[in-house]
């Protein structure tokens, strides 16, 4: 009884005991994956995941997370003084989600369908970078960025191919980039150089800029299906 309960909370059921259908009707309603995305790199006010996930209205964020919450996945909680407010977090379970996010959004990648230049929240943009670093190039390339989006500041760590993402202060940093998490994804995916997008004053680069053009040709978009 306490399963169908949980199940009817969260979405409709589909009637299959394979692994793949429950979790459909764990994350498979429309936004729910997508709330977990945004809660991966750490606890969100609701109004900020409701600005993050740019289209979805008040009503439907908040029958995501009471379902996702519900399913284990996502707890409240209330930050310390003086923040004082409540967040919403992942669950170490929910956090265990982060390999399938990040295999959809490479297998995705390679859709004829998929826009690149659609609008992006700075955790979407971070967790692309983790997603798609060609770790055969990065070999034994060792640094640490940092990243400006507005408000946002996050840090990225490479060591032994594997890019760590965390929201942080950027001190430190070898190198810096500030921009929009969209003018971030056209500086790390297109054609133009660092230099030329800085021309534009589109992106701005401090710190080591030679080493930060090293790290952006780590990245490429993977082949169409089908070319």
């Amino acid at each position: 009884m306490k399963l169908e309960k949980i199940t009817n909370k969260v979405g409709r059921a589909y009637n299959d005991a394979c692994g793949t259908a429950h979790g459909l009707e764990l994350i498979g309603e429309r936004w729910a994956l997508l709330v977990v995305r945004e809660l991966m790199l750490g606890p969100k006010r609701f109004g900020d995941l409701k600005a993050d996930l740019m289209g979805i209205s008040a009503n439907v964020l908040t029958q995501r997370l009471e379902g996702l919450e519900a399913a284990g996945i996502v707890t409240r909680r209330k930050l310390a003084p003086p923040a004082s407010v409540q967040v919403y977090d992942l669950t170490d379970w929910g956090r265990e989600a982060e390999p399938i996010i990040m295999t959809l959004g490479r297998w995705a990648a390679r859709s004829p369908g998929h826009d690149p230049t659609l609008p992006l929240s700075g955790v979407s943009m971070m967790l692309s970078l983790r997603t798609m670093i060609d770790s055969v190039k990065a070999g034994d390339l060792r640094l640490d960025a940092g990243f400006v989006f507005g408000d946002e500041t996050y840090r990225a760590r490479l060591a032994d191919g594997e890019l760590s993402v965390a929201r942080g202060d950027v001190d430190g940093a070898d190198f810096v980039i500030t921009a929009t998490p969209e003018m971030t994804a056209a500086a790390v995916y297109g054609d133009q150089p660092l230099t030329a997008m800085e021309a534009a004053e589109v992106v701005s680069v401090t710190g080591d800029k030679a080493l930060a053009q090293r790290f952006i040709d780590l990245y490429t978009l993977p082949p169409k299906a089908g070319t």
